[in-house]
């Protein structure tokens, strides 16, 4: 599981459905440790996509608002729908200051677009957390004819301290039985960026990709307040995680300092509808 911390995929309805409440059970922790996203990644979207003064923009999933302050910045009129009252409540207050952003809270599912088309859809880190059977079509819907729907991912990639990142696969396999035997953080080689859902849709065009390599280093006490806002090692039953999170905690003081390094690679998609 070394290299699922940040690579939240669902497996199941059920899985989806209970761990995208989890971000939750700590906003203000969620708030403090959560990355944002690299400089240059809103500088290329703003030549990829409609997300200057003017530009109506829907987010969907926006936390406690990594993407939407960078987006209120370049003058967005922007709508963030967040399903965690608790990370919209703080995502709120971060754009108080702009004076045409809003935050409403709801399941992007369940939420009614309004009649006025939106000309960017954006979802940073949170489209796979969106019913695979609604996102696609949903979004289409919510945008202008030539609209873009923007999707930005980031995945815990190999690189950084990567002997602690093998070695603690162990506290892996002890503590949370499902993780996989021998579980490996990939290459960004072997990362092939993925059109298949929005090919199959048949409502979007030639999708554009950009990816930026980063890396952030973080204390022992950094380092496991950042899992804790992981789904996976929250909905861990709860000597699971203690132990887990301990067993983390002396790996990284008794063999690496009491700092680890860990590489990001982030990638930005962008698809502009048919019409």
């Amino acid at each position: 599981m070394s290299g699922s911390e940040s690579g939240e995929s669902p497996t199941s309805a059920a899985d989806r459905e209970r761990l995208r409440l989890t971000f939750g059970s700590d906003a203000a922790g969620y708030d403090r440790m959560r990355p944002g996203y690299p400089a240059q990644l809103f500088d290329d979207l703003a030549k990829l996509a409609c997300i200057g003064p003017g530009c109506r923009v829907l987010e969907v999933g926006i936390g406690t608002g990594q993407a939407s302050v960078p987006l209120g910045e370049r003058g967005c009129r922007l709508v963030g729908v967040e399903i965690s009252p608790d990370l919209a409540a703080i995502a709120r207050r971060k754009l108080a200051r702009f004076h045409a952003a809003s935050v409403v809270v709801g399941a992007f599912e369940d939420w009614p677009l309004p009649t006025e088309p939106f000309d960017t859809v954006v979802a940073a880190t949170a489209f796979h957390w969106i019913d695979p059977a609604v996102r696609v079509a949903k979004a289409a819907d919510a945008l202008r004819n030539g609209g873009a729907l923007v999707t930005i991912d980031t995945q815990h990639v190999a690189g950084g301290t990567t002997q602690f990142f093998a070695e603690v696969q162990r506290c892996y396999e002890r503590w949370d039985p499902s993780t996989p035997r021998g579980l490996r953080l990939p290459r960004i080689a072997d990362i092939a960026p993925s059109t298949e859902e929005l090919d199959r849709s048949g409502r979007f065009g030639r999708a554009v990709f950009r990816r930026y390599e980063w890396e952030m280093t973080y204390s022992t006490e950094e380092y496991r307040d950042l899992l804790l806002t992981y789904s996976g090692h929250i909905a861990l039953e709860r000597d699971a995680q203690a132990g887990l999170l301990a067993c983390i905690t002396d790996l990284i003081d008794a063999r690496f300092g009491g700092r680890i390094t860990k590489r990001y690679l982030t990638e930005l998609r962008v698809a502009r509808t048919r019409g």
